[in-house]
């Protein structure tokens, strides 16, 4: 069996080599830019392919993408829409999402971001009415794998969470919301909005005026969502209100996040670079191994992209 690889360029080709040695040695793995015989490819591991490519692989089984998110795939014209789309979500991504919004959700609840910028300017400073995890309500929208890993640590540590999506969904000892008509009742009640949903036309834009508006003044956001979701001046708006405290912002319309971006400077923001949950190369080597494994066996393959949902 022959594996492609799109993910890291060329010249990660032999550490991905030396990470499938250890999980399929049996597998052949070669680099998106090799000369080989499209026939002869089984199954492709990418990050946003190059258009037409794909299709021009005529005994493709699987895609599989190298990260949690398809859109990247789904954006090329010529995708073979026959062929199913693998999403890499693994136990660690779980656990890295859910790291890296109860950073993000400490940090946002003890305004690190105002002792950052006081230590830059040799300012001490003592803050009043330091607020601890249990006052602030934390609301998910997108109640996924990643989101209920996140749900489940933030209530561990104190957090009262909650959470929403566009169907009927239930999180263990925590209030969840549905659909249109309760996600007004949601946002009214959340002092700290994680959006983790999927890319789809429902969720483009979702981040708006519309909905920070009906989140309590000096409320807090994180999104590690996709950057389509946020609609960037309306962000920009809110923070500069008042009615947005502060955010930590790690996904963006167009990375990387170019330099004349208003989002780098603005002293309610804090960027991180899309990583909130960023599998390493052994871990993506040994989900698509498992994943070729269950494929070859004729198995039902978990996290696959179901374009009636979306995601």
């Amino acid at each position: 069996m022959r594996l492609i690889i799109n993910s890291g360029g060329p010249s990660a080709i032999e550490a991905w080599r030396a990470q499938f040695r250890a999980f399929a040695p049996e597998l052949d793995v070669v680099g998106w830019h090799e000369e080989i015989d499209p026939a002869t490819v089984d199954y492709a591991l990418v990050w946003a392919p190059d258009a037409g490519r794909l299709a021009t692989f005529p005994n493709l089984k699987l895609i599989i993408s190298a990260g949690a998110g398809v859109d990247h795939i789904l954006a090329d014209p010529q995708l073979p829409r026959h062929l199913s789309i693998a999403r890499m979500v693994t136990a660690r991504t779980q656990t890295e999402m859910a790291e890296f919004v109860l950073t993000s959700a400490l940090m946002l609840t003890r305004d690190i971001k105002r002792v950052v910028d006081n230590q830059a300017r040799g300012h001490w400073e003592i803050f009043d009415s330091l607020r601890v995890a249990a006052d602030m309500r934390v609301g998910i929208m997108g109640l996924g794998h990643l989101g209920v890993a996140s749900a489940q640590l933030l209530s561990r540590v104190g957090f009262p969470v909650s959470g929403w999506s566009r169907g009927a969904s239930t999180l263990d000892g925590m209030p969840s919301y549905a659909g249109a008509e309760q996600f007004g009742e949601f946002l009214s009640n959340t002092d700290l909005l994680v959006c983790l949903l999927p890319a789809t036309d429902a969720t483009r834009g979702i981040l708006n005026t519309a909905t920070l508006s009906q989140l309590p003044k000096g409320a807090c956001l994180i999104n590690a969502g996709r950057g389509s979701h946020m609609v960037t001046q309306d962000v920009l708006d809110a923070l500069d209100s008042g009615h947005l405290h502060q955010a930590v912002l790690d996904v963006f319309e167009k990375e990387p996040l170019p330099p004349e971006s208003p989002l780098w400077s603005h002293p309610g923001i804090i960027i991180t670079p899309h990583c909130a949950a960023i599998p390493d190369r052994r871990e993506r080597a040994r989900h698509t191994s498992l994943l070729i494994e269950a494929n070859e066996r004729g198995e039902a393959l978990p996290n696959i992209y179901d374009p009636l949902r979306g995601y």
